[in-house]
């Protein structure tokens, strides 16, 4: 059953509309100074190469997406809600003032937003989503399938993300750093102590292993055995021909068919029930 998630449905539907917002086009011109960074922005790293092809676009055509803010009571200035790379973009570039739509926000709801934008983008680490979903549980005593719900992920998802925050930071950093992916660390999870974990660390990076790789190294530390794949049943016309043979020689018989010919197996249990296969096999 799809979600009906706050993430499909956009930013606006998460938030009441403000009715003092003019009508043509519902945004406003604020000065950039009267924006202050929201608090509860969950990324702390803008990438330097996107946010100068921001700025330059910026410098061409201006801000063609309002940013969303939220007033400070009865201060005339705002806090971000959502748009932070575009206000940023947007004073590099070296405009005095941005359009913005405006919409009373409790504090819930500004993490929310922040974080449904960055994940429309994808522009949230594991780790930052990872925070997020920290702060919506703990903060705010949001249950994982409520989260779930409101970021367009499923629970089973959420608490995986959430998960991540156990790590040792020696992880962690791998992971911030993008030495490692989420794969890896999510892996690495299955160790039962931070030691464990970070030396399994030095030999990803050192072997430079794959995720699946690194599975399979987590399972010979911890002692497990891969689970051996479960043979395919034989089609039935070969199950039909195993069982003819057998009642015609009296023996297991196992037929193991390719894409061109096959084999047969003939089992036997004594020398004389060989000499007996023999003899029939030869016609002797």
């Amino acid at each position: 059953m799809p979600h009906k998630s706050g993430l499909g449905r956009g930013l606006n539907a998460l938030i009441p509309g403000d009715e003092t917002a003019p009508a043509e086009g519902g945004a406003t011109l604020v000065p950039v100074e009267h924006i202050s960074p929201n608090p509860r922005q969950p990324r702390h790293d803008m990438n330097a190469e996107e946010l100068g092809e921001l700025t330059a676009s910026i410098r061409e055509h201006g801000v063609l997406q309002p940013l969303i803010v939220t007033p400070i009571e009865t201060s005339g200035k705002y806090t971000l809600i959502a748009g932070g790379r575009r206000l940023e973009a947007a004073k590099l570039a070296g405009l005095s003032s941005v359009p913005v739509i405006v919409r009373p926000a409790t504090d819930q709801q500004r993490l929310e937003l922040a974080l449904i934008e960055n994940l429309q983008r994808s522009d949230l680490s594991p780790l930052e989503e990872a925070e997020a979903y920290r702060q919506l549980a703990e903060d705010f005593e949001l249950s994982h399938e409520v989260i779930a719900s409101r970021v367009g992920k499923s629970r089973v998802a959420v608490t995986n993300t959430l998960r991540l925050l156990k790590l040792p930071d020696v992880v962690k950093n791998a992971l911030i750093e993008q030495r490692i992916t989420e794969g890896h660390a999510r892996a690495l999870l299955a160790l039962p102590t931070p030691e464990a974990q970070a030396a399994a660390l030095h030999t990803i990076l050192t072997r430079e292993l794959t995720v699946r790789q690194t599975e399979e190294l987590v399972r010979k530390v911890s002692g497990l055995r891969p689970s051996p794949a479960l043979k395919a049943a034989p089609p039935p016309e070969v199950t039909a021909l195993e069982e003819r043979l057998r009642a015609s020689l009296g023996t297991k018989v196992s037929l193991r068919a390719k894409k061109k010919g096959g084999t047969v197996t003939i089992h036997y249990y004594s020398n004389e029930e060989l000499d007996a296969l023999m003899a029939r096999l030869l016609k002797e």
